[in-house]
């Protein structure tokens, strides 16, 4: 599903800003099941999650949002914070462009990942700190981390007139998503059914998340549509997410 930008500075002209939306993936019943169920991307260490390979940082102002959280952090919420003040929280990674900035990895996973039997509980430090501060995670996280499984994308398309505008993707981050790498996951949790069993459908658990991305007038357009076609789904069944499906079965 396609739809401009909502109150462009001038209407009457060809939308500069087109928002591409996959519906399928948005209505579906996708939610994150770490702790409850999640499998972990490698066998071998089902409690880690996604958190095995630390995050990559976008670029410098993320890298700072993390900093500046890192500094409330004690080692009372976060179960390696005496490694990663003696050691760092962030290492550099070589990378296919080249040097690649990161959360450091600590005995086989992110540093800012308490482990099962921390007093504070298991999950990300940085989470856990945002929650108690009554605040997003979005505040505190890596831009990765908060923004899986969703994926934004940018392309600019060309008009046959000469003119062009930026298409915004909003999309499912599938195993594909990862590259090569993917394929070497043993397990992930878009395309599972064990993960699609949310009370409400994704683009209303990650409301906060896809405000974020596109910001509020087009996340108010974008639930639109998707309230529209959950209230039709009966009859439109190839808009189910086939996870979402099997997990009704």
């Amino acid at each position: 599903m396609e739809f401009p930008e909502p109150a462009p500075a001038d209407p009457d002209a060809p939308p500069e800003l087109v928002y591409r939306c996959d519906l399928t993936w948005l209505t579906s019943s996708w939610t994150c099941v770490f702790g409850r169920g999640c499998a972990g991307i490698y066998a071998e260490r089902p409690d880690d999650g996604c958190c095995t390979l630390g995050a990559h940082f976008s670029d410098a102002a993320d890298e700072r949002r993390v900093r500046a959280a890192v500094r409330r952090l004690d080692a009372g919420t976060w179960q390696h914070a005496r490694e990663g003040r003696r050691g760092g929280w962030t290492e550099v990674e070589e990378g296919a462009d080249g040097p690649v900035r990161k959360t450091r990895v600590v005995d086989g996973a992110c540093v800012f990942l308490n482990r099962p039997g921390f007093p504070a509980g298991a999950g990300c430090a940085l989470h856990s700190l945002a929650l108690a501060e009554g605040r997003e995670p979005l505040e505190l996280k890596p831009d990765v981390c908060w923004q899986l499984p969703l994926r934004r994308t940018y392309r600019t398309v060309e008009r046959p007139d000469g003119t062009s505008y930026l298409e915004v993707t909003i999309a499912e981050y599938d195993r594909r998503g990862w590259g090569e790498g993917g394929h070497d996951l043993d397990w992930y949790c878009t395309g599972n059914p064990e993960a699609h069993v949310g009370a409400v459908p994704v683009f209303l658990s990650m409301a906060a998340e896809l405000t974020e991305l596109i910001g509020a007038p087009a996340y108010a357009e974008l639930a639109r549509h998707c309230e529209a076609l959950t209230g039709r789904r009966r009859m439109l069944p190839l808009t189910v997410h086939p996870a979402s499906r099997g997990a009704r079965r």
